[in-house]
Parts: structure tokens; sequence; C-alpha cells
């Protein structure tokens, strides 16, 4: 049976109690933001361990998420995961990973992401390896959480990254495309930005040449945005760019993206 693809509310109060309801407790994804940003984490989360009979965990991260100093959706995402490697490494659980990253709600999914971003044990190319999964993932939530989960990493390791995520632009999942763009933007949207990318964009070229004509509308808004991030820092070198890739590749797409690039530029 084909699954029927939900419209989510307009806005938190609309959401019907029944949905809520299953949201909270992992039976179903999110259908849009609003229901993504309107879900109790701390619940869902009692409900996860719950239902894995893993409750002696609750009281731990629950700590843990109280103490923080600002709690929004995306600071409490990363207590959980992090809190989640920490106790499942702890007491050698082994099995935990298989069950978040399997989840059927993409919140779950989403704290499974940070057990790979906070597992310094692992290498650039094993954790980029182990985060394709998710780069991969049908829920937009899942995809946005996973780049920044590495990114850090990314961040840390970054010419091996650059050199590892030009092989993803030549991925037959846009998905994955758009994850080497997205993850390496040089300001990027909620995180740290890439000061050496910021200072020398050049760098990205490996993976934004690949790009600069992607048929999927995804892959293209996130070459656009990245080159729009270098040019509040270095507008000659997004014109240059522009400039040249009108020239040798005249196609919809390149003009979609140069147009993003330069918006900016030429306000």
């Amino acid at each position: 049976m084909v699954e029927i693809k939900r419209k989510g509310a307009r806005s938190t109060k609309d959401i019907p109690v029944a949905i809520l309801e299953k949201l909270n407790k992992g039976e179903i994804e999110t259908a849009n933001l609003v229901e993504w940003l309107a879900i109790d984490q701390k619940l869902l989360l009692k409900n996860f361990l719950l239902q894995t009979d893993r409750s002696c965990y609750l009281d731990i991260i629950i700590t843990n998420i109280d103490s923080l100093k600002k709690q929004t959706v995306n600071t409490i995402n990363e207590t959980i995961g992090t809190s989640l490697f920490k106790l499942a490494k702890q007491e050698n659980d082994t099995e935990i990973f298989a069950l978040l990253s399997t989840h059927k709600s993409d919140l779950v999914r989403c704290w499974a992401t940070y057990t790979i971003g906070k597992n310094t044990e692992l290498s650039i190319n094993e954790m980029l390896d182990q985060i394709q999964f998710f780069a991969a993932d049908k829920h937009f939530g899942v995809r946005e959480i996973c780049w920044l989960a590495v990114r850090p990493f990314i961040a840390k390791n970054l010419n091996e990254s650059l050199t590892i995520l030009s092989e993803w632009t030549k991925h037959s999942d846009e998905n994955i495309r758009r994850f080497a763009s997205e993850a390496t933007r040089p300001r990027g949207v909620w995180c740290e930005h890439l000061e050496e990318l910021k200072q020398n964009p050049r760098l990205g070229l490996i993976i934004l040449e690949s790009l600069k004509s992607d048929c999927a509308k995804y892959v293209q808004d996130s070459v656009g945005n990245w080159l729009n991030d270098a040019s509040k820092t270095n507008p000659e070198f997004v014109i240059e760019i522009c400039k040249n890739w009108k020239e040798i590749s005249p196609t919809k797409a390149t003009a979609y993206i140069i147009k993003k690039a330069l918006r900016t530029i030429e306000k």
C-alpha cells in the first residue's frame, strides 16, 4: 500500500491533537517545519526510551537538556544525540544506533546523526561515509541536521573534506550532491562560519564546478547560496566565477545559480 503524504498544518494551534500525539510518540514523521518545531522532544525521547527498554537513560539526558542556557529545537536535538552517544558508549549499547537511524520519526533519526558527529574516534573519511546515509534521507529535517552534526569536523579537516565531498557531486542522488555544497557553505545557516572559505572561496571550486549546471533545483539553490555567502567577503571572486560560468555553461540551471549568487552584490 502506498503511503499518502500528509499536508501539515500552517500553525502550531492548527495541528490536530491526534497528529501531535502520534508525532510525540514517534509513530509518524513531521509533514512540515511547523510540525517539526511543535514536537516535544523530551516527550518523544521518553517514549523512545520506554519503547526500546532504555528508560534508565532518561533522567541523565533530561538533566543535560535542562542545563542548556538556550533551549531551541537544534540545541535540544544536539544534546539528546550527544547524550545518547555518550551513554551508549558507557553502557556498551551497540544496538541503539540501528534503532535511532531506522526509526519512523525524523526527529529520532536526527539524534542519530549526532552519534556520528560526536564520535571523535572516526576519521573524517569514516565520518562522512557514515553520514551519507542520512544525507540521502527523504525527510528535509534529517538532511538539514546531518550536515550540522558533522560540520565542526569538516571545518577541522577542510581540505580533506572538500576532496571527499567532491566525489559526492557525481552521485545519482540529488540529496547527496546537495550535501556536498550545503555542508561547506562559507557562512551556512545555524552554524559557525568557515573562515578559511570566507577568505579563500576558490578552495570550494572543487565542489562547485561539478554542480554549476546541476539538474536539481535543490542543488542549484545550495550552490547559489554558497556563492552568495562568498560574495559577502569576496565579491570579486563570485563575479569572476559567474562571468566564467555564463560563458562556458549557457544553461537555465547555471543562469538560475548565477542570479542567486549575485543577488546581494546586485542590490
